[in-house]
């Protein structure tokens, strides 16, 4: 039978080349867990997508009511909406986990930028999929979010209010908005990630997988040609991936049954009551995936800049992520690892990480409000902002001047 499959199509060849004859650097660590999740949550979340989609209802008349339907009248509908508003959040901690292992380890450096970069359109499709599918609910803040967040294209000089109309489909978030956001987040968007992370992984067993050690295990290979630093990817770490999967899924499932809501980060209380045009939330804020880059969106205030603060803060957000596309290019560090990168870039990074999370927790309050010591959030937001930017835009100075040890010319463990 498999070689009549075999005949037909490249079954034991692909098997071989991305699984049992694949091989994979020895000292993997906790931190490689989070690429092998984050394919099992996408699968997770298009799964209960297909479930949901079966009973929802993308109308701006029915669609909260088409939720609530499913939460109370559908045979194990409750399970699937929560595994699916749990899976979204919990997708975006793997994500991000994965994303600091390769600011880590250094698996940005060539040959791995091509891989670098798919993996960064993977994290911008994701963050539209998700914007996309925050709206269905049709609740007063997605319906409130969705607006405030579309209505920043309207900064754009000369084609902003044309593009936030197009957007919309309408001159406000209404039936069309909802109607086109359906389409992109069950068809299009689901479809384009399939694709880049098929590619991702395609491009990663082309150069092969980075480890904690930055250093290429191709270099030493036995009298049959494999890497003696090496083992293959199946069933070594299938079986060790499985063991992360068990621990992220006693997580997931705790979260959803117990906690799916988790005090309004995965669940604001405003999106439990329906789209409202004439009653805004206190404060409109997204969910907290999305904060550290909507606080560098409002923490440009100076009205003085030329075309106004509104522009340059949508400028400032856009230009947070396209740093992160560049990293392959600033870094001039002479080695991957942290492990042997010397102090400037460990305070760097220690550094960048903080900003980033305090940048998100004030992304979640009013930016007039004082929630850190006795500034305003604003004022915080800005620091932290400019702490952000300063990690990219002095790398190249401060990667080429720092100390760094020297590699080993084998994996050590």
């Amino acid at each position: 039978m498999s070689n009549w499959i075999d005949d037909r199509f490249p079954a034991t060849k692909v098997w071989e080349e991305h699984f049992s004859k694949y091989f994979a650097p020895k000292n993997f660590n906790f931190w490689y867990y989070f690429g092998g999740i984050a394919v099992v949550v996408l699968v997770l979340q298009i799964l209960t997508g297909i479930f949901l989609t079966m009973h929802y209802k993308p109308d701006a008349q029915l669609a909260f009511a088409s939720v609530e339907h499913i939460m109370r009248d559908v045979p194990g509908g409750w399970f699937i909406r929560y595994m699916h508003s749990t899976g979204a959040s919990l997708f975006f901690v793997v994500v991000y986990m994965h994303m600091f292992r390769g600011l880590l380890y250094g698996s940005f450096k060539g040959p791995r930028e091509l891989v670098w970069i798919i993996g960064m359109v993977i994290f911008v499709a994701l963050m539209a999929e998700a914007f996309m599918g925050y709206l269905l609910p049709w609740g007063n803040m997605s319906y409130w979010g969705a607006q405030v967040i579309i209505s920043l294209f309207g900064a754009i000089p000369i084609i902003g209010d044309g593009l936030s109309e197009w957007i919309r489909g309408d001159f406000v978030v209404s039936d069309a908005t909802l109607n086109r956001f359906f389409a992109f987040h069950v068809i299009l968007l689901p479809l384009l990630l399939a694709l880049l992370v098929y590619l991702h992984i395609v491009a990663l067993h082309k150069v092969g997988s980075n480890n904690p050690d930055g250093i290429d295990v191709k270099k030493h290979k036995d009298e049959n040609g494999k890497p003696l630093d090496a083992i293959p990817f199946h069933p070594y770490y299938t079986v060790k991936d499985m063991f992360g999967l068990s621990v992220f899924f006693m997580l997931f499932f705790g979260i959803v049954f117990f906690v799916p809501e988790f005090g309004g980060w995965f669940l604001e209380k405003d999106n439990f009551t329906p789209a409202n045009i004439l009653q805004t939330p206190p404060d409109i804020v997204p969910l907290w995936y999305f904060t550290p880059f909507y606080s560098i969106l409002r923490a440009v205030t100076w009205e003085w800049l030329p075309g106004g603060a509104k522009l340059w803060g949508v400028l400032a957000m856009g230009l947070s992520l396209a740093m992160l596309f560049l990293l392959p290019w600033l870094d001039r560090a002479k080695v991957r690892s942290i492990r042997y990168r010397g102090y400037m870039y460990k305070t760097a990074l220690t550094i960048f990480v903080i900003a980033f999370v305090i940048l998100g927790y004030l992304g979640t309050k009013h930016p007039a409000h004082i929630d850190l010591f006795i500034f305003e959030n604003v004022i915080w937001a800005q620091v932290c902002m400019v702490l952000y930017f300063l990690f990219f835009l002095l790398m190249p100075w401060y990667t080429s001047r720092d100390t760094s040890k020297a590699e080993p010319d084998r994996v050590t463990g």
